[in-house]
């Protein structure tokens, strides 16, 4: 491993004007900066985060804290807040919160000691619990907005609305929710977008794991209920209600259409491939990275959305034309089976 006093040595200057000048510190010749800088660059040289943290105050990482990182959806914001981080040479820290609201706030706590500045992507905490995290450090947050803090939402308002729409020119007026887990902020953004929307028309199923077994308890409820179409509060859940559905006999979308919300990849490789608003969670990530800047303007951004249709919406069929769905189902789809 190159060490700073191979710089030096590389340099031809002391190991102190080595440090003084791979830190910006005063008091450094111009020609002495720029031999340095040369010999770091020839020799590969990078200062280890804790030397660079007592010589100049900066980590020089970033920490993320997600919901589930078994979860597509906050893997791929994941890799965007890696990518943008890795541009500015940084360093990600990545903590896991299984889904797990009463341990947030110590992970939260724990990781804002040893980075620069934290990314948190949907966290479940209260609006005033998030200002007092953010009072402490630069923040920024993913899919959640708070007031006085920086954030990368996604409109989700809009992506309802292309979805609704679709439904309905299909003949769908039987649509049912599937919701996301309570205290969520997109889950209560999809609410109000739909109450707005279509009002008591909508089914309401009520709020479920953000998981392929929530979908799958939650598919029956659909069926009980009457419904001809599924909106579903992501493609996790989505892609259980399809499993479901297919055991028990229902033909998709030739009974029941679903559509689900994100695009992640899984999305589609089913079969029939999911119709799903399109999120951009890379860049969502990689602009919530911006946001930790010091003096970055537009701190509240809301990015857009996009309905992709596939195979799994069709015109509604008459009730006469519809399969009679099976009454039992094989053991490898029963409710309790959870699959991540």
């Amino acid at each position: 491993m190159v060490t700073l006093r191979d710089v030096a040595r590389a340099a031809g200057v002391s190991l102190a004007t080595a440090s003084r000048a791979l830190s910006d510190a005063p008091h450094v010749s111009a020609t002495n900066r720029e031999q340095v800088a040369r010999a770091a660059q020839s020799l590969g040289y990078r200062p280890h985060p804790a030397a660079r943290a007592l010589t100049t105050g900066s980590t020089g990482t970033v920490g993320l804290v997600v919901p589930d990182l078994a979860n597509p959806f906050f893997a791929a914001v994941a890799k965007g807040v890696q990518a943008r981080a890795r541009e500015t040479g940084r360093e990600v820290l990545v903590a896991d919160t299984d889904e797990d609201v009463t341990v947030e706030p110590d992970v939260i706590t724990r990781l804002a000691d040893r980075v620069d500045g934290l990314v948190l992507c949907s966290p479940r905490m209260s609006a005033d619990a998030l200002g007092d995290v953010a009072s402490g450090g630069r923040v920024a947050l993913v899919n959640r907005e708070a007031p006085g803090v920086p954030s990368v939402s996604f409109d989700i308002a809009d992506g309802v609305r292309q979805a609704l729409d679709h439904l309905r020119a299909l003949g769908h007026d039987a649509v049912a929710y599937v919701g996301g887990p309570r205290g969520s902020w997109s889950d209560a953004e999809r609410r109000a977008a739909s109450s707005a929307l279509a009002g008591d028309a909508l089914l309401d199923l009520g709020s479920f794991r953000p998981t392929h077994g929530g979908g799958v308890q939650a598919a029956d409820l659909a069926l009980a209920a009457g419904a001809t179409a599924v909106l579903c509060f992501n493609d996790l859940v989505a892609l259980g209600v399809l499993a479901r559905l297919h055991a028990r006999g229902v033909a998709i979308p030739d009974d029941v259409s679903v559509v689900g919300f994100d695009d992640v990849a899984a999305a589609s490789l089913v079969t029939p491939a999911l119709t799903t608003v399109a999120v951009p969670l890379a860049r969502a990530g990689r602009e919530a990275v911006d946001l930790l800047a010091p003096g970055g303007d537009a701190p509240h951004r809301r990015l857009p959305v996009e309905l992709v249709v596939r195979s799994s919406t069709a015109p509604v069929a008459p009730a006469a034309d519809r399969r009679t769905p099976r009454t039992t189902v094989p053991r490898s789809t029963d409710p309790e089976v959870v699959i991540r």
